[in-house]
């Protein structure tokens, strides 16, 4: 009965270890995970241990005269031999698993991963909208982040901001979302109940940044510590799923926060080719969730591939043409992407931008690829120039006397051309000038204190350089009339003159600072005027040149 009640506390016991340890690390049970694996190898020796130390104690009561040898010791721990041999198999296994999985052995499977288009830049770039491009960072969104949180005086000393600030397209405008997160352990305590009442949205054009309260709060998220936690949370719900380390926080079109939750793919052998399988979509308000195929994702989400995955696997594929050894000694026609990427918005999608190099790290690129976030589709664009970091230096050799430093660059296409556009910040993280970059002749350099300045002076260099006639420009449109109504007004300290013409409904705006524009004083409503100016969708269209005086 004594031995009974033993082997019952000591299997209890080591239940005991497992529930904890697996309530902790949460690993998924899949043979395709190592930390499946690992915690296997964990419990055996565990249990493998503690029974060995309960056996020694019980020969130590038992034989306290009779001494007995080593051999025959062993002999009796049969259970501790069978331990030491599954440990020894669990080792083999999961070693034996890394290295048929490698790219030693399938680099050709690794190659095939990606599929990859050539696509016409011309065609698929259009030419910018800067309403619908990213102008900031994920560090300027932090600062705009944190600066909006210290005036919300209701939760600041409760709440922090989150540091997701997840990219996506919302209505048509790419914007970056955050959770906010509980300050401290004592603030989650005092909070939790409640749940996290807002989520911070920065749209990345206009720099417009709100603090978003929500009418239901968020239950489910990183920064809770027991079943309401996010990850714990998917782990009971979804035992067998690998999720991949990144999850994103997300909004849908009517503003509702959810997590984006990529479930890994293993294509190659145990533990090679990560792709994404599944997605779980979770509400971060109720923790209801959907399980989806990659494949059938609803179009609302932007990001389902994390940028770091499209990259590695762009490396996979233009590393590993002819083989692993090729991509070790002789690297004959071996590529990898640069080492930086950024975000463009195309089809209300999100796609990754990333400039192509070859291994052999010169500092230029052979062209760049776009990949989507949402579907893995991959197009490459042959464009021969110089590699971001080169650029980047460039901008920051024309201010080199302020110091600012560029952030990585988006890739455009102005007057049919690619370029680099970066914004230029001072040392506090501030954006303080704009610069864009000729791809394929980055001596040429244009900055502007905004980013129309910073066009039109790209433009005006591109004209000079033979490139592009600044008057037949597609980028501008040019329009004739009669004044009905013009008047003065000052911004930022800035005197700028609103034109008016009659039939139109449109408004032009002429700012003085640009000398070339003076001329507009010695107009008065009716008389005629020709203008060209930069559309803007606001209906407030920047004026870059008149054409015809008859005041």
């Amino acid at each position: 009965m004594k031995k009974i009640t033993k082997k019952i506390i000591l299997a209890a016991v080591l239940l005991l270890f497992a529930g904890m340890y697996y309530y902790v690390t949460l690993p998924a049970i899949n043979i395709h995970a190592a930390g499946f694996w690992t915690t296997l190898g964990l419990l055996i020796a565990f249990a493998t241990i503690l029974y060995a130390v309960v056996q020694m104690r019980r020969q130590s009561k038992t034989n306290v005269v009779q001494v007995k040898t080593i051999e025959s010791v062993w002999k009796e721990l049969k259970l501790v031999r069978l331990g030491t041999a599954l440990f020894i198999l669990v080792f083999v296994i999961f070693g034996a698993g890394n290295l048929l999985s490698s790219p030693v052995i399938n680099a050709d499977k690794y190659q095939k991963l990606m599929t990859v288009q050539e696509g016409d830049f011309t065609e698929d770039i259009q030419q910018t909208n800067y309403n619908t491009i990213p102008l900031l960072d994920k560090d300027s969104a932090e600062l705009l982040g944190n600066r909006k949180m210290g005036s919300m005086v209701d939760m600041v000393s409760q709440f922090e901001v989150g540091t997701d600030y997840t990219q996506i397209n919302y209505q048509d405008m790419p914007v970056r979302v955050t959770p906010l997160v509980y300050a401290n352990e004592i603030k989650w305590l005092t909070n939790q109940k409640a749940g996290i009442p807002a989520y911070i949205r920065i749209d990345m054009a206009t720099q417009n940044t709100e603090c978003v309260k929500l009418e239901e709060t968020i239950k489910y998220s990183k920064s809770e510590y027991f079943n309401r936690n996010i990850y714990r949370h998917l782990r009971f719900r979804y035992p067998t799923y690998i999720f991949d380390d990144q999850i994103f926080f997300e909004i849908n079109d009517e503003g509702t926060p959810y997590w984006v939750c990529p479930v890994k793919k293993f294509n190659i052998g145990l533990f090679g080719g990560q792709t994404v399988g599944n997605v779980v979509l979770c509400n971060a308000v109720t923790g209801e969730c959907t399980d989806y195929p990659v494949e059938d994702v609803p179009n609302w989400i932007d990001k389902v591939y994390s940028a770091e995955l499209l990259t590695q696997l762009y490396n996979y594929y233009g590393i590993y043409k002819h083989g692993f050894f090729n991509s070790v000694l002789g690297q004959k026609d071996c590529l990898k992407a640069t080492n930086g990427y950024n975000y463009i918005a195309l089809d209300d999608d999100v796609w990754v931008y990333t400039g192509v190099t070859s291994v052999s790290g010169d500092q230029s690129n052979v062209g760049f690829v776009l990949m989507n976030q949402r579907t893995m589709e991959t197009k490459y664009y042959k464009v021969e120039g110089a590699i971001e970091d080169s650029a980047m230096s460039s901008a920051e050799g024309q201010v080199q006397n302020l110091g600012y430093r560029a952030t990585f660059p988006l890739l455009l296409n102005i007057s049919n051309e690619p370029t680099y556009f970066m914004a230029l910040k001072d040392g506090a993280g501030l954006v303080k000038k704009y610069a864009m970059v000729n791809v394929q002749k980055y001596q040429w350099v244009a900055i502007g204190d905004t980013v129309k300045e910073c066009e039109k002076a790209y433009v005006s260099l591109l004209a000079t350089n033979g490139i592009s006639d600044v008057k037949n420009e597609s980028l501008f449109e040019s329009v004739t009339g009669t004044i009905a109504a013009i008047a003065p007004v000052t911004i930022e300290g800035n005197t700028h003159y609103y034109v008016a013409l009659e039939n139109s409904g449109d408004l032009f705006d002429i700012d003085l600072s640009d000398k070339s524009l003076i001329g507009i004083i010695r107009y008065q409503a009716g008389d005629s005027i020709q203008l060209t100016y930069s559309r803007d969708e606001s209906g407030l269209h920047p004026v870059t040149g008149i054409l015809l005086f008859t005041p």
